[in-house]
């Protein structure tokens, strides 16, 4: 398998199970989280409202991701939903006794990208309880989400969240299907060193004009000037709008005296 189909298959392959969840929401939530992500493939076991994927909240808080709920799974035991996985990792955050090897989420995406024919599976507990034993011990690693030692709670749709989030990044970025992430703003030219100097020249005579610069040091607010700009990258267009301004100072001031 090459690495372009092996990196696409994970995003089918990765089964974020659900044991008993209460709220229709937090279904919702938890299909708007993995498909943000890219992921589809979602297995509820046993939720508390056979009918939560129809249900007008988890409809609702799934935004644009209700394709994710329409072809997601339901079965009436975790064997059924684990029964063809060869990696499986329970989410929780309190330690057991006799659990398995314990793994952060990191540690699971990194496994988890290099591997994704193992039909891996994410298992995550209800709201209320988490995870019992006995489903923890027929995972192969209990993943821990690094958090606030004294507050170490997620909202269920956050933990899926986090672990969806590592997953894709662990993928190669080159890999990933095009985003088509368009600039966040207006971007222009860079200004030459040339177009920079000829600003700092216009705006220093304008200055000069309006008496703002000290006559007996002038290089000391420049030399302020020049660090505070060196820090901006200049684009053209912000060079002719500085050098507006100028002409606008120096226009005003020679109207002035006349």
């Amino acid at each position: 398998m090459n690495t372009s189909q092996t990196d696409i298959s994970l995003f089918s392959n990765l089964r974020f199970i659900l044991v008993e969840t209460s709220h229709p929401g937090n279904v919702g939530m938890v299909a708007r989280a993995m498909k943000t992500m890219g992921f589809t493939r979602l297995i509820l076991v046993r939720p508390r409202l056979p009918d939560v994927l129809t249900h007008e909240t988890a409809i609702q808080l799934a935004s644009n991701a209700v394709d994710v709920l329409e072809n997601a799974e339901i079965f009436d035991s975790i064997d059924e939903a684990l029964a063809d996985c060869r990696f499986a990792g329970a989410v929780t955050s309190r330690f057991r006794e006799f659990s398995p090897p314990i793994m952060t989420a990191r540690e699971t995406a990194s496994c988890i990208a290099s591997r994704p024919e193992l039909n891996p599976a994410l298992v995550f507990g209800s709201e209320k309880f988490g995870l019992p034993n006995e489903i923890v011990e027929k995972c192969h690693a209990m993943i821990s989400i690094p958090a606030n030692p004294a507050y170490a709670s997620l909202n269920l749709a956050q933990a899926v969240q986090i672990l969806a989030y590592e997953c894709r990044m662990a993928l190669p970025q080159e890999t990933l299907p095009d985003q088509n992430v368009e600039s966040a703003g207006f971007e222009d030219e860079p200004a030459t060193v040339a177009q920079i100097e000829g600003m700092l020249n216009h705006l220093e005579e304008a200055l000069a004009a309006i008496r703002f610069l000290n006559e007996d040091h002038p290089q000391k607010l420049m030399s302020r000037l020049r660090r505070l700009f060196s820090r901006t990258q200049l684009e053209v267009e912000e060079i002719n709008i500085l050098r507006g301004i100028s002409k606008r100072i120096l226009k005003r001031e020679a109207a002035r005296k006349d």
